[in-house]
Formats: structure tokens, C-alpha cells, sequence
């Protein structure tokens, strides 16, 4: 028994061997980034954007898909101009993105009211029902992701990275 007990403690002080600390020097000096604001938002987005890729798989959404669909439920006749301009897309980017969620069966195309030569995108009824389920999501994996932050923390946070681009 005093042999096991040997392999097990330290020869010099007789304590239980420790797991080895990961030395000083292998960890990093972050200050100068952690003092930039492109830096911050990069990690948080980073964990925003994780949970939010595993919790979307499930809808087959990426976070453009997911931006766009919302825009049209909640801006039904948005044009493809107007999405590209409010989520800062190229015009050919958005088209395979149309092309693709409307042969999943969840946007449909019709002339826009106003301007004979636009076509306003529309929600299915699939469309309407994903959109509702997806939001939910959506806003569960925020407050998941931000959980560390207090309500009113978070809605300052959002306040303040919208006034860099608002």
C-alpha cells in the first residue's frame, strides 16, 4: 500500500501530484486587443454565431438565410434591391439565395404594386411557419449566448454596435 501511495504523492512534499499548470509564458498578452473594438466584437460574434449555426442546422438556415426570411415576413413585397441595401449583399449573392429558398418552397415571387418593373418576395405558408419557428430560436440562442450579460447590459450592448452602423 505505501508503494501505490508512493506514485501518487509528490517525493518532496507529500502532497497529491497536481496536474502541470500550463506555464506562464504560454499564455498570451492580449491587453492592445482587448482594447480594440473590432477585436470584442469579433469574439462575441464568434459565440453568437456558433450557437447559432448548431441551433439553425435544423431549419437548413446560415445567418444570411435567417436574416432575409425575417426581413420578407416582417416587410412582405421587399424587393431584391431593398434586401441587398439593408443587408449590405451583393446583388449577385442574393440572387442564388432567392433562387434557392424559393425552390424550397418558402418564398414565392409577385409584382410589386407600386413599380411594374420589381417583383416583391412573399412567405409561403412553409415560409411563415419556418420564419416563426426559427425566431423563436433565434431569440432563445441570444439570450443563451448573452446570458452572462444583465437585460439591461444586453440592450446596451445592442444600442451601442448599432450606433456604429445605423
Amino acid at each position: 500500500m505505501a508503494a501505490s501511495r508512493k506514485k501518487t504523492t509528490s517525493s518532496t512534499t507529500g502532497a497529491a501530484a497536481a496536474p502541470p499548470r500550463p506555464e506562464r509564458h504560454d499564455r498570451l498578452d492580449t491587453r492592445v486587443l482587448e482594447t480594440l473594438v473590432g477585436y470584442n466584437a469579433r469574439r462575441a460574434w464568434l459565440i453568437v454565431s456558433q450557437v447559432f449555426a448548431e441551433r439553425m442546422a435544423a431549419y437548413g438556415l446560415k445567418q444570411v438565410d435567417f436574416s432575409v426570411l425575417s426581413l420578407i415576413a416582417h416587410n412582405p413585397g421587399a424587393t431584391s434591391r431593398q434586401l441587398c441595401s439593408t443587408l449590405d449583399i451583393l446583388p449577385p449573392n442574393l440572387v442564388s439565395l432567392i433562387a434557392t429558398m424559393d425552390s424550397r418552397g418558402l418564398i414565392e415571387r409577385r409584382p410589386h404594386p407600386h413599380d411594374g418593373r420589381a417583383i416583391g418576395l412573399h412567405l409561403t405558408p412553409a415560409g411563415e411557419a419556418l420564419v416563426r419557428e426559427a425566431e423563436q430560436t433565434v431569440v432563445q440562442l441570444e439570450t443563451d449566448a448573452s446570458a452572462r450579460l444583465t437585460p439591461r447590459e444586453r440592450e446596451t450592448l445592442i444600442r451601442l454596435l448599432q450606433k456604429m452602423y445605423l
